[in-house]
C-alpha cells in the first residue's frame, strides 16, 4: 500500500470515533455476561483515614480489556487506597449510554468510557457536563477474517465483514477503509462492494464460526476469540496510527464533581497512575488480575487462547492521546458524518500532569483543546 493511501486511511479510520450514533453503539464495548450494576468496595476506606472533601466517590467502568486500570484498580484496592477514609464506589456499565447518563443524571462521579461518546455527550451538553481528565488504554483493534475465503486485502471484495454497530468507531473505519479502497457501499444498508454486517460482539463468534459472516473489524477480546475459532488477524488498526498509538478509552469527570472536589479526583488519578504503571511493569499478573475481575463481574474469566494475545495488543497509559481524538474529530467533519464540533475545553489535564510531574513521569498534552 503506497504511503499516501496509509496516510489517508489511517486518517479516515478515525472519523468514525465523533459520529453523533455512537453514544448509542457503546454496548459493543462490552463483553460477556451482563455485568452487575453497583459493585460493593473492593477494598474498604482506612479505619481512622481522613476523609477527603468528599465521603465517598462513584465511579463507573466497563467489564472488559480496555478497562483493564479500572478492573485491576479497584479490585487490588490501588485507587482505594489513594483515597484514604473517602470511600470509593464502583459501578459498573455494559454500554456507554447508560453510563453517560449516570454521570449527567448525578448517580457517577467520575468513568472510563470510550472518545466518542466523551465527543458526543460533550457537545451535546455545549460543554458543560463532562471533562476528560486522562486517558487509559489505546489500540486493540483488529480485521479478523476466515483464511480459506481471503488471504489478502483485496479479497474482502464480494465478502461479508462484520462491524459491532451502525454508526459505531469500526463500522465507519472499515466503511472508510472501504472507500479509500475505491469500492462503495451505502453506508445506511451496508450493502455494496463489501457487505457490511452488523452484529453485536457477544453475537459475532456464532456468526463467524456458522459462516454467516467472512470476517470482523473488531476490537478485543472479540477478535481474539475469532482467532481462537480458526480466524486471521489480516489487519492491525495500530499499524495504521503514527507510533501506533490511538485512544480508545478514556477517563471522564462531572465538571460539577471536579469544581466541587478536585482533591478526590487528584487522588483517583494518584490511584490510575499507580496502577497503570503497576500494569506496565508487571504485564503477566497484570492480565491475571484483569481476569480475576471478570470473573468476579460477569461469573467467567477469559480463556488463556483468548486473553493471551488479546491482553499485548492493548496499551496501557495515562496519555489521552489528545492529538488522536482531535483528528477523529476533524475527519468526521470532513467526511460530513458531523457538523463542525466545538472541542474547546473537553479537556482538563492539569490534575493529571500534577500526578504525573510528582512521580517524575513528563507531561502530556491535550492538542490544544483543554480548559482556558
Amino acid at each position: 500500500m503506497p504511503a499516501t493511501t496509509r496516510t489517508t486511511l489511517r486518517r479516515s479510520l478515525v472519523a468514525a470515533a465523533a459520529l453523533p450514533v455512537l453514544i448509542g453503539a457503546l454496548s459493543a464495548c462490552g463483553y460477556g455476561s451482563d455485568a452487575k450494576k453497583d459493585e460493593p468496595a473492593k477494598a474498604p476506606a482506612a479505619a481512622g483515614a481522613k476523609k477527603l472533601s468528599a465521603s465517598e466517590v462513584r465511579l463507573g467502568y466497563f467489564p472488559n480489556l480496555t478497562h483493564a486500570t479500572a478492573l485491576i484498580g479497584v479490585q487490588d484496592g490501588l485507587i482505594q487506597k489513594e483515597l484514604g477514609g473517602t470511600t470509593l464506589k464502583p459501578q459498573t456499565f455494559n454500554a456507554g449510554p447508560s453510563e453517560i447518563e449516570a454521570l449527567n443524571g448525578g448517580s457517577l462521579d467520575i468513568g472510563f468510557i470510550g472518545p466518542s461518546p466523551s465527543i458526543n455527550a460533550y457537545v451535546k451538553s455545549k460543554g458543560k457536563n463532562l471533562r476528560i481528565i486522562s486517558g487509559s488504554a489505546s489500540g486493540g483493534v483488529k480485521l479478523v477474517v476466515n483464511p480459506d475465503k481471503i488471504k489478502t486485502l483485496d479479497d474482502l471484495k464480494g465478502k461479508k465483514i462484520a462491524t459491532p454497530q451502525k454508526g459505531n468507531t469500526q463500522d465507519v473505519a472499515l466503511l472508510n477503509w472501504i472507500a479509500e479502497k475505491g469500492w462503495t457501499v451505502d453506508a445506511e444498508s451496508g450493502k455494496g462492494d463489501v457487505s457490511v454486517v452488523r452484529t453485536d460482539n457477544k453475537v459475532t463468534p456464532d456468526a463467524f464460526k456458522s459462516g454467516s459472516i467472512d470476517g470482523a473489524w473488531v476490537p478485543e477480546p472479540t477478535a481474539s476469540k475469532l482467532v481462537s475459532q480458526g480466524g486471521s488477524v489480516l489487519l492491525d488498526e495500530t499499524s495504521l496510527w503514527p507510533d501506533k498509538k490511538f485512544v480508545i478509552t478514556n477517563i471522564i469527570v462531572s465538571q460539577k464533581f471536579l469544581s466541587e472536589h478536585p482533591d478526590v479526583v487528584e487522588a483517583v488519578l494518584k490511584g490510575t497512575v499507580k496502577t497503570n504503571a503497576w500494569i506496565n511493569a508487571n504485564p503477566d499478573k497484570a492480565k491475571e488480575s484483569a481476569n480475576a475481575a471478570l470473573k468476579s463481574l460477569g461469573g467467567k474469566a477469559l480463556d488463556a487462547k483468548v486473553i493471551d494475545p488479546a491482553w499485548p495488543s492493548i496499551a496501557i497509559t495515562d496519555d489521552p492521546l489528545a492529538a488522536t481524538l482531535k483528528t477523529q474529530s476533524e475527519w468526521a467533519v470532513k467526511a460530513k458524518l458531523i457538523e463542525q464540533p466545538d472541542l474547546a475545553g473537553i479537556y482538563d489535564l492539569t490534575l493529571l500532569n500534577k500526578v504525573l510531574k510528582a512521580a517524575g513521569q513528563p507531561e502530556v498534552s491535550d492538542a490544544g483543546l483543554g480548559v482556558k
